[in-house]
């Protein structure tokens, strides 16, 4: 009896311990590893023809709530994972977090996001928004109809040190972001074998079938698609005449292809060659194909063939009997498509195709918080029950996703050196876990229901400097046992509150110094590639009277004029000290200038970053208003394009200076909280230092982007025809998007320097030239006399169409074309480098990218002034000591 006792009692636990992995990690029964998620689903279900166990999203996600789709669309064989949706209304990012345990030791996932909006609203409008896999972007998911379905696809590798996978969606442009299901399946390290640490899937193709395939036949639950290739008229399609399923030798074959796959196949003819041609919009970095082959004909002698990527051998095959193999691809580049030949080595014979798998690289360039940092904050999110919208995802990037009341550090990874949560409704102890939060400066718990005393570890923070812990019932004395090192760390705030005010200011200061601290560390290990950039954080604000500006200017000489807008003259000029400078002086008959001029100071006092202009001072007399900037000795772009001065820009050059003013313009974009669009991007505002670094200028039309769908409505268009957003005039609608249209306009100029407007728009003409064949000799600009890589020429070609979509939503994000524009000219550089390394120095701007520090400053709302006058007394008093410090 005792022993049944035992065993039954075994049964329970082991029962136990499968319940709780089910309800805890979402993992299916029947399938170790797969983490199913019918996104929206009110109980969990089981699909039985994929026999594969769907978990609601309970416990993955904290936000958002429930739909399912119109009755119109619950028809036919609807899978019960895309009747149900989960919209999220609120916030700008909101994430899954998936704990894996991967059925093994695999670091390697299959994770798939899918997408059917299915007029659940009734509003018969799609949204569009993006997709996040951890802090990188993944995806814009845009839809073409109300009925579409929409998967994306990825093949990621987490760190071993941090196993969570967050996979979140980002309010963009327009419409409420929701996702219908998440699934996520491991994979065997010998699979799919790379150095990148994410691939997206491109296609996935059963060569010769019009059949989808995926669980159970296929393991790990790939979804196989039916062949949608345009085939030459010669290619053939078969099926291998099979009786039973045949007992296939994978010796060295890890994919696990299914024989449903491999049963069928394209053919060429007896001609020979077989080939396959494919357009694509993606302008993706880096490639990687995986070709599936399997010989389920005895042959008496081997199905023999070499296999060509646009026009590059690959690899010689010869098919054995039975024997599935893959073929991966080196990374490589494409620009708009690709062609894959196979090649016969024996005439009569005729290469094969089972099955085909493409992947672009996605750019892994943005570093997650530091993990123990990340895990402190989790770890307080969870004890607390923190529910504040931002507290999404990663708490320090991308910056303009940080989370509300923390400050990071500007290193990589990005370390909390700030965290207010007054006012927050936390109860109970402090957390452990802040004692995780090392680099931590200032730290504010007060007006919260805290008890218990302030625990000693604290006082073991090394960098912190300021603990405002006011709680009715928290012991901060020493009958609490404090150390005297622990009470000189807390200060109580008082009632009125201005001890919070005076300490909250100390520690800005304190703060300030840290930071220029680390950022001067951190741009002298960068080399002395930087010193010839000058910005704000390198010089104190001045405020220059009239009579010093006129000394500056020798009395605004007209031979100093280097430049005239509609807001002035800009002339040249020399500081005291031998500074040269440019001064931007406002016209009285400016009608906008004051306002423009007010603009772009505030901007520029608050940013910095080595690809925007650097503000060096100001006056700010009413009848005599003047900016003093770096004086930039290449000009503008335009001028150096056009042929109004000696420089000659080459390709390299051309490839640098887009890369930076990218790099500029991301920074405002996705690194400036609030963001910030500029409006008025064009070559006449790309400015070039004398080793032709490129920075952006003018910022009197910029607007601080504080809305929370991502959408500013504006009465009148305002910026320069022929870079104009056509999208943003015809709606009034301005999003980033719209300066991502312009920066195209640019790129189209760099790649061809024909005028913006001629006999026809440059946008209108690229469209058709690229449509040709051999276009490149023909949209190039021909004084470069064929001097460029044509490979990176493709590529920018395609980044640039890609910019100048005329609908909003099919332009990629700003950093996504940063990223593409660095491996375009990396590619260039890599393949020069021989060349230049014998040559000399390359007169091309150093590419080494500069991490940046993003400064935090007041929403629009906040930062216009109630009267200039006050404006200035806060303009001339508090800048000089805040930048200084």
């Amino acid at each position: 009896m005792e022993i049944l006792s035992m065993f039954l009692l075994f049964l329970f636990v082991l029962w136990t311990i499968s319940a709780t992995r089910i309800l805890v990690l979402g993992e299916d029964p029947n399938n170790p590893g797969f983490i199913s998620i019918d996104c929206g689903a009110a109980n969990p279900n089981n699909d039985p023809d994929l026999n594969i166990y769907y978990e609601t999203d309970d416990g993955f996600v904290d936000s958002g709530h429930n739909q399912q789709v119109s009755s119109d669309f619950m028809y036919g064989r609807l899978r019960q994972s895309s009747k149900t949706l989960r919209v999220f209304p609120n916030g700008t990012r909101n994430c899954y977090t998936i704990r894996p345990t991967s059925g093994g030791n695999s670091s390697k996932y299959l994770i798939r996001a899918a997408f059917l909006y299915g007029n659940y609203d009734g509003q018969s409008q799609p949204p569009t928004f993006d997709l996040y896999i951890g802090v990188n972007y993944w995806a814009t998911i845009n839809f073409s109809s109300i009925d579409s379905y929409i998967h994306n696809e990825i093949i990621h590798v987490v760190p071993s040190a941090d196993h969570t996978i967050q996979v979140c969606l980002v309010k963009t442009s327009t419409g409420i972001p929701f996702i219908s299901s998440l699934e996520l399946r491991p994979l065997n390290d010998t699979m799919y074998q790379t150095d990148a640490t994410t691939l997206a899937l491109y296609k996935r193709l059963n060569i010769g079938s019009n059949a989808n395939i995926r669980h159970p036949q296929d393991v790990h639950d790939r979804l196989w698609w039916a062949d949608d290739t345009n085939y030459t008229a010669t290619t053939k399609f078969g099926r291998w005449n099979l009786t039973s399923d045949p007992v296939l030798v994978r010796r060295s074959d890890s994919y696990d292809v299914p024989v449903g796959v491999l049963e069928t196949f394209s053919m060429a003819d007896s001609t020979g060659s077989l080939s396959i041609n494919w357009q694509t919009t993606i302008a993706a970095d880096k490639w990687i194909v995986y070709f599936h082959f399997a010989e389920m004909v005895d042959l008496s002698l081997l199905r023999d063939f070499t296999i060509y990527i646009n026009g590059k051998n690959l690899t010689k095959i010869s098919l054995e009997y039975l024997t599935p193999v893959t073929i991966p691809s080196e990374q490589f580049t494409s620009g708009i498509g690709f062609n894959f030949r196979f090649v016969p080595t024996y005439a009569g014979q005729s290469p094969i195709l089972n099955a085909v798998e493409v992947y672009y690289l996605l750019d892994p360039s943005r570093i997650p918080t530091a993990l123990d940092d990340a895990n402190a904050m989790n770890g307080i999110k969870t004890m607390y029950n923190v529910m504040k919208e931002s507290w999404q995802g990663d708490p320090c990037v991308p910056t303009n996703f940080t989370w509300e009341g923390v400050n990071c550090s500007t290193e990589d990874p990005p370390r909390i050196t700030s965290l207010n949560l007054s006012s927050s409704g936390l109860k109970g102890n402090m957390a452990n876990s802040l004692a995780n939060l090392t680099e931590l400066e200032y730290l504010n718990l007060s007006h919260n229901e805290l008890t218990g005393s302030v625990p000693e570890f604290l006082a073991k923070l090394e960098n912190l400097k300021v603990l405002l812990a006011e709680n009715p019932n928290l012991c901060t004395s020493g009958s609490c046992g404090l150390s005297k090192k622990t009470k000189k760390l807390i200060i109580i705030t008082s009632a009125s509150g201005c001890t919070v005010v005076v300490v909250g200011c100390i520690w800005i200061v304190l703060w300030r110094k840290q930071s220029a601290k680390r950022r001067k560390s951190m741009e002298s290990k960068k080399g002395n590639s930087e010193s010839g950039s000058k910005g704000i954080s390198g010089k104190i604000m001045r405020r220059f009277t009239l009579e010093e500006v006129a000394r500056v200017t020798e009395n605004f000489n007209v031979k100093k004029i280097i430049g005239e807008g509609n807001f002035g003259k800009v002339f040249r000029g020399k500081l005291d000290d031998g500074t040269e400078v440019a001064v931007k002086k406002l016209s009285r008959s400016a009608k906008e200038g004051p306002k423009q001029f007010e603009t772009e100071a505030k901007l520029l006092l608050k940013i910095h970053h080595r690809n925007l202009v650097a503000l060096l001072g100001f006056c700010d007399e009413p009848e005599n208003m003047a900016l003093i900037y770096e004086y930039l000795a290449k000009g503008n772009l335009h001028e150096n394009l056009s042929g109004k001065n000696a420089n000659f820009l080459t390709w390299d050059q051309r490839l640098c200076i887009a890369v930076d003013a990218a790099k500029g313009l991301d920074y405002l974009h996705n690194d400036c909280n609030p963001p910030i669009i500029h409006r008025d991007i064009k070559t006449a505002n790309i400015l070039l230092d004398e080793h032709l670094q490129a920075k952006i200028s003018d910022f009197g039309l910029s607007r601080i982007f504080s809305s929370t769908d991502g959408t500013f409505i504006t009465t009148d268009p305002v910026g320069t025809r022929g870079y104009l957003d056509p999208e943003y005039c015809k709606s009034r609608s301005l999003t980033k998007k719209s300066d991502v249209y312009s920066f195209g306009v640019v790129l189209l100029e760099l790649i061809t320097a024909r005028p913006v407007q001629g006999m026809e728009h440059v946008v209108d003409w690229a469209a058709q030239e690229v449509k040709k064949e051999n276009y490149l000799q023909q949209i190039v600009d021909p004084r470069l006399d064929g001097q460029y890589d044509s490979d990176s020429a493709d590529k920018l070609v395609t980044i640039a169409i890609s910019c100048v979509e005329k609908a909003a939503a099919q332009r990629p994000d700003i950093h996504k074309v940063h990223a593409d524009l660095k491996a375009c000219r990396d590619l260039t550089l890599e393949r020069s480098q021989g060349t230049a390394s014998k040559g000399g120095e390359s007169n091309i701007s150093s590419y080494n990218d500069v991490q940046s520090s993003s400064i935090e400053y007041p929403s629009s709302s906040q930062s216009t002034s109630s009267s200039s006058s006050a404006w200035s007394n806060l303009w001339r008093g508090f800048t000089e000591a805040f930048f200084s410090s």
